[in-house]
């Protein structure tokens, strides 16, 4: 069944054959969507520092949404420049007639104990992720409410791509880990921003076999099965895409998922587990120690895993 027929889905970091973008455009496209493929479009060199695509890969790509049966454009794309990203959404504008879908997947990693890391590897991870996203949707939000202030009906859907380090911390990549937060939060705020005008935004935790899987240090979780269902295949988190862009999931925003295989977890963010209080007075450092196990009760007092 195809539900995006005629609506227009613009995916970062997609110029990997075999990588989450590619399986996003694909199954995107086989829903009826049209599809920008972006990536950096660099050369051998870089890709391999980097986990991104030539620009060859970027053209393969789009060929294989062709060959699928819809229409797509290969755009090059630095997500971390303002001016290429609000170029990229006028590119698909201009090409296509209207953006209906962003789906933000570009990441790096530069994976390393915190007291190890350098300022470089620590700025380069929070720029393509944290400013990656925040650029694309900023320019596509702007499009959106522009197009409700005139009027006009929006189909506004954005599909942010975080990480279970985000949610729950992770020793090695400190600076994933915030990135990956910080996208989380960023999500919900758009949700908050752009629900009044028919947008919604979302975002997945994905667990999936991807370049960037290949150089941690548990890569061998992610590796493919000989034989049976293979659970890490990106095409499975690239489903849960396409449900969140469709009209069915209209009424969802502001949500947080992680997927892989056969499963979906509905996740939620911070929220109070339990309260001290001291009716008529203020809180003390005294107050704190002695209360302490009153706080706490039964709650875990070390970092947990789900």
């Amino acid at each position: 069944m195809h539900r995006l027929d005629g609506k227009v889905a613009l995916v970062t970091g997609a110029g990997r054959s075999g990588g989450l973008g590619e399986a996003i455009c694909l199954r995107l496209a086989a829903a009826g969507a049209r599809i920008v493929v972006t990536d950096l479009g660099t050369g051998r060199a870089l890709m391999e520092a980097g986990h991104i695509g030539t620009t060859e890969e970027m053209e393969g790509v789009a060929a294989r949404v062709r060959e699928a049966g819809s229409e797509a454009l290969a755009v090059p794309l630095d997500v971390c420049d303002e001016s290429q990203a609000e170029a990229a959404v006028q590119r698909t504008v201009e090409a296509f007639g209207r953006l209906d879908i962003l789906v933000n997947n570009a990441g790096v990693l530069r994976d390393r104990m915190s007291f190890n890391m350098t300022e470089e590897e620590f700025d380069l991870v929070m720029k393509v992720h944290c400013k990656g996203h925040f650029a694309m949707c900023r320019h596509a939000a702007a499009r959106w409410r522009e197009a409700a202030k005139s009027g006009g009906s929006v189909y506004g859907r954005v599909i942010n791509t975080a990480s279970e380090a985000g949610l729950l911390g992770s020793a090695g990549n400190s600076n994933y880990a915030m990135a990956k937060a910080a996208i989380a939060a960023l999500t919900i705020s758009i949700a908050r921003e752009m629900g009044k005008y028919g947008v919604t935004s979302n975002f997945m935790a994905p667990r999936a076999r991807t370049r960037m899987t290949e150089s941690m240090p548990n890569n061998s979780m992610f590796a493919k099965p000989e034989s049976g269902f293979d659970v890490f295949h990106p095409q499975w988190p690239a489903q849960l895409v396409v449900f969140l862009a469709s009209e069915q999931a209209a009424d969802l925003n502001g949500q947080g998922f992680i997927v892989w295989g056969g499963e979906v977890d509905l996740v939620r963010g911070w929220h109070i587990v339990s309260k001290l209080e001291t009716p008529g007075a203020g809180i003390s450092a005294h107050d704190l120690i002695k209360r302490k196990d009153e706080l706490f009760g039964d709650q875990p007092r070390q970092p947990t895993y789900m």
